[in-house]
């Protein structure tokens, strides 16, 4: 029975913050837009900028010229 007096305050604790981190996302933003962000894994990537800054078919003319 006295395991009551720790495990009452200690889940009252817990849902609290749970509450505050659910809030903290809402204020943030997280739940504004779901349909875009469910749609946007299936887009393919964007193409990287290589560190020589060529695009694919400059690098392959260069290739064949070396």
């Amino acid at each position: 029975m006295e395991i009551l007096y720790l495990l009452i305050p200690l889940s009252t604790a817990l849902v609290l913050l749970i509450l505050g981190v659910f809030a903290w996302a809402l204020y943030r933003g997280q739940f504004e837009d779901l349909d875009r962000e469910g749609e946007r894994i299936l887009q393919d990537d964007p193409v990287g900028v290589d560190a020589d800054q060529t695009t694919p078919s400059q690098r392959t003319e260069q290739s064949t010229t070396v």
